[in-house]
């Protein structure tokens, strides 16, 4: 019997062209299934099969868990401090064995041999394919649609099969079976029981790689895409760099008669493509990503990572877009938060601003308006400032003295410590489960319980542009961070 096994191993191995290691271990996997059937439960059970002689061992495994993890399975688990007295060097996920009756291999059943072995032999198979067609290193995959599957596209390109899901085609672009079909690589997932590869078309990095096959200066390294913003279907904005000053950016991507760019968008169903000369300038990259609409002004707020740009009345529309979609990706491209704004909404918020601070200063400070008015004119915004700005720069103000310059900083510096303690006091109020939430940061717990946040369930109750104001973080990040605090109504 042992003999005929290492024949019956061999003259798969030749037909199938895979390991002999893999057929081997599909006979295994079906001695244990066997074995399992007549201890019922979910038992544990490896199969050792000698590669030279034929001949096999079975045994039955227990997994180590912790002590107060508990038993979930007591077919299959052992508690460590039960294992240790058996192996005292035992070890947490290591497993205890012991030998058992082996089955006969006649025993187990032709066809539900047939049926794993076979099993085992085509999921290798499958991942030699994908593993020869990774190694490639193609980004972009090209195939034909192949059949439908729950509204995905699967798409093969030879003998290897990607998936193409609905949330990642272009909208309303109507793929048929037979069609030929582009996409970016978004990567491999394994747990899947069809197509591991999984495809994109709407994402930026297809556009980045189209561009890269349509400018040969992309690949030679000449000119790089920073970014990508896309409205897949409709609309596009790419952020590009020269890393040689003879090389236009702009024009080159663009190519004669618009070319370039046009193969791009015909393969994106007539995607509008801009194209932004990147800037290290956050400012004038902002600028750049508005176009075409022309920018009055902007003022930066770096510690929320937001810009308010002034445009007159002709270029607000331009500005903001149909439906925002021009500020939007504008603010996906830059990655800062773009607020649209015309000359007179800018001076009604700076108005606003200046009366904020003026209130600040006259009431921690304990200054009357003039005093607060010759700070704010210089330039001060906030205690801070006042309290740690170079002595010498504050001594340049005409109207101070060197004694009301310190007297001014000291107030400046017991109200900041006066403020510090208020805060921490409230960020000892925000309750535990808040703190253990997944992307919680000790600076964001103390903006959350400035704005008397305290809970999960406060964080969970905020809209999403509420926690953006709040915490000055960007709209996808405040929107995850709302949904993990609302997962707990889900599972109760």
């Amino acid at each position: 019997m042992n003999r005929e096994l290492l024949m019956l191993v061999d003259a798969i191995s030749r037909e199938k062209s895979v390991e002999r290691d893999v057929v081997f271990g599909a006979v295994e996997a079906a001695l244990a299934s066997a074995t399992k059937k007549l201890y019922g439960g979910e038992v544990d059970i490896r199969v050792a099969i000698d590669r030279d002689s034929g001949e096999y061992e079975t045994f039955r495994r227990w997994h180590v868990v912790p002590n107060e993890a508990g038993l979930q399975n007591a077919d299959a688990e052992i508690l460590l401090f039960e294992a240790q007295e058996q192996i005292a060097d035992i070890e947490i996920d290591d497993h205890i064995e012991e030998p058992v009756e082996s089955v006969p291999i006649g025993r187990i059943g032709a066809q539900a041999a047939k049926q794993v072995i076979l099993q085992k032999i085509r999921d290798a198979e499958r991942e030699q394919l994908l593993n020869d067609f990774l190694s490639r290193g193609e980004k972009i995959f090209i195939g034909t649609v192949k059949r439908l599957d729950k509204g995905d596209i699967i798409a093969e390109s030879g003998r290897v099969e990607a998936r193409l899901r609905r949330n990642e085609m272009i909208p309303k672009e109507n793929l048929r079976t037979g069609d030929r079909v582009r996409a970016v690589i978004l990567g491999v997932d394994p747990t899947q029981r069809g197509p591991q590869i999984m495809l994109s078309r709407s994402s930026g990095e297809f556009m980045k790689e189209l561009f890269a096959q349509e400018v040969p200066e992309i690949e030679q390294g000449l000119l790089e895409i920073k970014s990508c913003a896309r409205d897949a279907g409709s609309r596009a904005k790419i952020a590009v760099l020269s890393h040689d000053k003879r090389v236009d950016p702009i024009g080159t991507c663009v190519g004669v008669r618009g070319s370039r760019v046009n193969g791009v968008t015909n393969e994106l169903a007539g995607e509008r493509v801009d194209i932004v000369l990147w800037s290290e300038d956050p400012a004038q990259f902002v600028i750049g990503a508005l176009a075409p609409a022309n920018v009055q002004s902007i003022v930066v707020d770096e510690e929320r990572h937001a810009m308010d740009v002034v445009v007159d009345e002709e270029n607000l529309a331009i500005a903001i877009g149909r439906g925002g979609q021009n500020v939007r990706l504008a603010s996906e491209l830059t990655g800062w938060r773009i607020n649209i704004m015309t000359a007179e909404e800018s001076a009604a918020k700076q108005a606003q601003e200046s009366e904020t601070v003026r209130k600040l200063f006259v009431d921690k400070l304990d200054v009357d308006l003039e005093v607060a008015e010759i700070l704010i004119a210089e330039g001060f915004t906030s205690l801070e400032e006042v309290a740690y700005v170079p002595m010498q720069e504050m001594l340049e103000i005409e109207a101070f003295d060197e004694d009301t310059v310190n007297e001014l900083r000291t107030r400046a510096k017991d109200a900041l410590l006066t403020m510090e303690i208020a805060r921490e006091e409230k960020v000892e109020e925000v309750s535990q489960d808040l703190r253990d939430l997944e992307g919680m940061t000790p600076d964001l717990i103390a903006k959350l319980a400035d704005g008397n946040i305290h809970t999960r369930d406060d964080l969970a109750d905020l809209a999403v542009d509420e926690l953006v104001e709040l915490a000055g973080m960007g709209e996808a990040e405040a929107r995850a961070m709302i949904m993990k605090a609302r997962e707990h109504w889900f599972n109760a």
